[in-house]
């Protein structure tokens, strides 16, 4: 890995120097270096010309890398609970959603050993022809019971699951009204659907309300939101939500990615935890979080899952799930329902970190969802300071434009029930130590 530059050596060190005088100066040094507002938007080539000239005047990655701050791909040789070891060196990851710790688990893995060996890797084919095995039926009946639904399906990647349900239910006289801050997933869904989509501020009511009075005549009305925020780890507004939905005629759909195995009762989601399971028209859910695998599902009404089974172009063309995956979300499913202890963790180890922040004088939602993003705003001081990070141990995530706006980039750090306090301590030491020789928090 290139060696991060050291011209901010002489800044660092100047302690005397007011912290808000102290970071503007920094970013002026690091933009001589990285400009990452405009790398992207050279010029291509006067001899590049056609559909691929853009590819060849995209810079930003190449400067990135050459300055040692690039933060993507890096290479996992390792991993033991929240500990990795990239090139060669062992960090405390704080970049995972595996918020129980069953991606390791050994009853896990032992359930997925035992499903390969019977099936072998994959199915060969898709669920709606002969990839459908009885792994998946088992699955998806015990999603339906665990969640109260009538039926269920199982994708083979949550972004199937948003994108193809999506697809296939908004018609084109329909219309769906969406969190600007929704995963990207339900805007490809609603981007390829035939439908009208519109896009509300962020958990604004007001907003949402405008639309849904705006477009009182059309029929076919959803509500489709992230139960938690993916980027800023806020939690959907869902009684107001349902309440709009019931004045208006619209159904709702929520996406608990992040919900289930975080919040209600034995993990249930956002829904559970506001009591409103029987408010919710399609609940979708991913496997790559809190149960640690990879895949997708939708629960709803039988009619309704029956018609998805059918019309789903992301689901009936895509291989099936391959069955060591699916034994091994089966055998998470029930650690999440019986060790209910594992969940407690997680909320404890939430409030212990942002109380920790929040105590450096960094702004962290107070709520107990284990997405805790640490806002820095210019790009390239946040892609520096995530660089030396690393190089105190720690292995955090990064979100730059266009994933977050302009100027509103942040360290996106996520907890989980195997990170200890020591591992949190350590964590919260290194923010402060380079919070403070940034310029991004005072020294008091």
């Amino acid at each position: 890995m290139t060696k991060p530059f050291s011209l901010l050596n002489e800044l660092e060190n100047e302690d005397g120097e007011p912290s808000h005088l102290k970071r503007g100066k920094i970013v002026s040094l690091l933009k001589e270096k990285f400009d990452f507002e405009n790398s992207h938007l050279r010029p291509p080539n006067s001899k590049d010309k056609g559909i691929l000239a853009k590819c060849f005047g995209y810079f930003a990655p190449d400067q990135a890398k050459e300055l040692g701050i690039y933060p993507y791909f890096k290479e996992i040789q390792e991993i033991d609970g929240c500990r990795v070891v990239i090139d060669g060196k062992e960090a405390i990851s704080i970049s995972t959603n595996n918020y129980l710790g069953l991606a390791q688990d050994a009853s896990v893995i032992s359930a997925a050993r035992e499903a390969l060996e019977k099936f072998g890797i994959g199915c060969t084919g898709s669920r709606f022809l002969n990839g459908t095995f009885n792994l998946h039926k088992t699955l998806e009946r015990e999603l339906s019971s665990f969640l109260s639904r009538e039926d269920t399906i199982v994708m083979s990647t949550g972004f199937q699951a948003n994108q193809g349900t999506i697809a296939c239910l908004l018609g084109r006289r329909d219309v769906a009204f969406s969190d600007r801050e929704n995963h990207a997933s339900i805007y490809e869904g609603c981007g390829v659907a035939q439908g009208k989509t519109v896009r509300y501020n962020h958990n604004d009511m007001d907003h949402l309300e405008y639309y849904l009075k705006k477009y009182s005549d059309v029929e076919g009305k959803i509500i489709i939101t992230d139960s938690v925020f993916s980027m800023s780890g806020d939690i959907a507004n869902l009684p107001a939500i349902v309440k709009l939905a019931k004045d208006h005629g619209a159904s709702v759909m929520v996406d608990e990615a992040h919900g289930l195995g975080v919040m209600g009762e034995h993990g249930r989601g956002v829904a559970s935890y506001y009591n409103l399971e029987d408010e919710i028209d399609i609940y979708m859910g991913t496997f790559s979080k809190s149960l640690g695998s990879i895949g997708g599902f939708i629960s709803a009404k039988s009619k309704i899952i029956e018609f998805i089974r059918h019309k789903a172009s992301a689901f009936i063309f895509t291989a099936a799930l391959p069955p060591a995956s699916v034994a091994g979300v089966i055998a998470g499913l029930d650690i999440m329902i019986n060790e209910p202890e594992r969940i407690n963790l997680l909320r404890e180890n939430t409030a212990y970190i942002k109380r920790g922040f929040f105590d450096m004088g960094f702004q962290v939602n107070n709520n107990s969802i284990p997405i805790v993003p640490i806002k820095i705003g210019e790009e390239a001081l946040t892609l520096y300071l995530n660089r030396l990070l690393f190089d105190e141990g720690v292995f955090a995530g990064v979100a730059v434009s266009p994933v977050v706006p302009p100027l509103n980039a942040m360290i996106r750090t996520s907890y989980t029930s195997v990170h200890n306090q020591q591992d949190l301590d350590k964590v919260l030491g290194s923010f402060k130590k380079l919070g403070i020789k940034l310029g991004i928090i005072s020294k008091e």
